[in-house]
């Protein structure tokens, strides 16, 4: 089965040729040049669209047609969400609007000063909702895999970077969980995602679109170790320039110590954010951005 070898799709020879079309032409010209990739990755990248067609045709019940044509749309919007990311980074960002639902929820926590765990995902852009925090003025810590920063790092090493955020690598001696533990103790924000795992990572397999899949344990053992709120937050592309985040309700899960009942508990919170996954899925089919074998097959 095709895993998730802990880094973003993608070449960065690509992500440059955009960054400098943005700088040096517009937008849409960015957009232009991406109906020919999508188009390409469409045809010769038969590995994801393998993948994605078992998740259109399979999991969201699409007829196969139909789900050949969602995965070229798949790929010119992830395409289209990646130009977005840079362009908002170069300075572009009064060119998009954005919707919040749950900013309230948010708000609450920075006027508490508490702090909080965000759990997001491969769905939409979660990139975008760093607009929401830096509006709230608030430090935020994403958690993400070495693989991961390196590359963002060279994508943005020429752009501005975000003042209150930092990125917290994991590191196969954990001693990222010290990071962790310091930014909960400072009652500061940790977002990562709750969708991905790599070799050697403890899992729990739950029901997701109706197909068994495994989850990692680690974000939502989080969660109840250091018992701080838990939002479940996603942003999605509506338009060409407009984006919609979402952030639920906070919750604060029990830690109770005993290791079965730690575990039971550890299944109920992958369950609450299976429900919101499942849900927005739904809603915005074409942002699935996981070109792995996500279920057991």
């Amino acid at each position: 089965m095709s895993k998730w070898q802990g880094k973003t799709k993608g070449g960065v020879l690509g992500y440059k040729f955009f960054i400098y079309t943005l700088k040096y032409l517009d937008l849409y010209f960015a957009y232009f040049f991406l109906i020919f990739v999508a188009f390409y990755y469409w045809i010769f990248n038969t590995k994801s669209f393998k993948v994605m067609l078992y998740f259109y045709n399979k999991r969201l019940k699409y007829p196969k047609l139909k789900s050949i044509f969602k995965i070229y749309s798949n790929y010119f919007i992830f395409g289209q969400i990646l130009i977005d990311k840079f362009a908002i980074l170069s300075g572009y960002k009064k060119k998009f609007t954005f919707n919040f639902d749950g900013e309230n929820h948010l708000r609450q926590i920075v006027k508490n000063k508490q702090g909080g765990l965000i759990i997001n995902a491969h769905l939409g852009n979660f990139d975008i909702a760093g607009q929401l925090l830096e509006r709230l003025n608030y430090k935020i810590n994403i958690i993400m895999y070495d693989a991961e920063r390196k590359q963002i790092k060279k994508l943005t090493s020429s752009l501005n970077e975000q003042k209150n955020v930092n990125i917290i690598t994991i590191k196969p001696d954990g001693s990222h969980i010290f990071e962790i533990a310091q930014a909960f103790k400072n009652n500061e924000i940790v977002a990562m995602n709750g969708d991905r795992y790599i070799d050697g990572n403890k899992t729990i397999t739950c029901k997701f679109l109706g197909k068994e899949a495994k989850f990692p344990t680690g974000p939502f053992h989080l969660a109840i170790k250091y018992r701080v709120p838990v939002f479940y937050a996603f942003a999605f592309k509506e338009t060409k320039k407009h984006y919609h985040f979402y952030a639920t309700q906070p919750k604060t899960y029990k830690n109770p110590g005993n290791i079965k009942k730690r575990n039971q508990i550890i299944k109920s919170i992958i369950k609450d954010y299976i429900f919101e996954l499942e849900n927005k899925i739904k809603k915005y089919p074409n942002q699935w951005f996981n070109y792995y074998q996500f279920w057991e097959t």
